[in-house]
């Protein structure tokens, strides 16, 4: 596995041979020493770049979710805050073990992670935000958008924030129209907007940050009801959660209007009747776009077998009162301190 460091590119005399396999056209292209160097990345390798030099590969977000992240880092009462924690997980470091006052996300050496570079193991690896290098030298992120968006959006981080991701595919030989194709093919972009329209990539947002994309409230129920009604894993579809968002628009019965989702009780008795309803689906049914239920982690079980007194469903019923709130409970506290509707 090779990790790409930017500080060796820029630096480093080494660049120039970074460049041997790499696309010719996609170097030309390239408007930057990074970019360049993107055009030899491979599948399987390590790569860091700046958050506001990467391209979405969706064009909303669930805003809840990151009400929730920016709440935890606002106003968390973990030991180490929460978002050098994700930091660090997402970086394939394990997690957070030291920060102080002074840490900052922008500036990694400012804090340290549990496993250093060079000593990852699979299972470290394996939570890691994914991109796609592709034409002219450019990164498309697949996943992460939710936590890379929390650290541009939180008062220490921003575009200039560093992050490690590990490429997928390397289409940098690609023109547009085949790299879209192949993208498509393989279920690594999301064209369909907020309200479930489609969209073509020309319409994808050109930078992360929350004022780029728009607001998904389906896509936003699934993200608190993971381990409830299902299971995200590694080898789960690429944007989970906006195929069940499809599924519940598409539902009989389940509407969000009719929940009062403005309150925590509310919400609660939404996400406990829409993880239910994905549990009792059986296997073998389409969820959407020809995607099953199996294949995007489906519990057969709601809650993991547990009353909703306990299991993960309990957990979202905390108040922020407690030494360990809710993730629900960080969101409403977030959105009640800004004035968020």
């Amino acid at each position: 596995m090779k990790t790409h460091s930017l500080a060796f590119y820029v630096f480093g005399a080494a660049y120039f041979g970074a460049m041997s396999g790499a696309s010719a056209a996609c170097v030309d292209k390239a408007g930057s020493i990074a970019a360049k160097s993107y055009c030899s990345l491979k599948p399987g390798d390590l790569v860091e770049a700046r958050i506001g030099d990467l391209l979405p590969t969706q064009p909303s977000l669930g805003f809840d979710e990151l009400h929730y992240r920016l709440g935890r880092f606002e106003f968390g009462k973990d030991k180490v805050n929460k978002r050098f924690d994700d930091w660090c997980e997402s970086s394939g470091f394990g997690g957070a073990d030291t920060a102080n006052a002074q840490s900052r996300l922008s500036d990694a050496a400012s804090f340290t992670c549990k496993i250093k570079p060079g000593a990852e193991t699979k299972a470290s690896l394996d939570p890691m935000k994914t991109a796609v290098a592709g034409p002219n030298g450019q990164l498309f992120l697949t996943d992460g958008h939710h936590t890379l968006t929390s650290f541009m959006e939180a008062q220490d981080g921003g575009p200039q924030t560093m992050v490690r991701l590990r490429v997928t595919h390397q289409f940098g030989d690609l023109d547009e129209a085949t790299f879209w194709a192949e993208m498509k093919k393989n279920r690594l972009v999301w064209l369909r907007n907020s309200e479930d329209r489609e969209i073509t990539p020309a319409q994808l947002p050109q930078s992360l940050g929350m004022k780029n994309f728009g607001n998904d409230k389906y896509r936003s129920i699934f993200y608190f009801g993971r381990d409830i009604g299902y299971k995200q894993l590694p080898d789960n579809a690429a944007f989970q959660e906006f195929y069940y968002g499809s599924w519940l628009r598409s539902h009989p019965t389940l509407k969000i209007d009719q929940y009062k989702v403005d309150t925590l009780a509310g919400y609660l008795t939404l996400l406990k009747e829409v993880t239910q309803a994905l549990s009792a689906l059986p296997d073998e049914a389409v969820v959407s776009d020809g995607v099953t239920a199996k294949v995007l982690g489906r519990m057969a079980q709601w809650n993991g077998g547990a009353p909703e007194t306990g299991g993960e469903f309990a957990k979202q019923s905390i108040l922020y009162s407690d030494e360990k709130p809710g993730k629900l409970a960080y969101a409403f506290r977030y959105k009640e301190a800004h004035g968020v509707k």
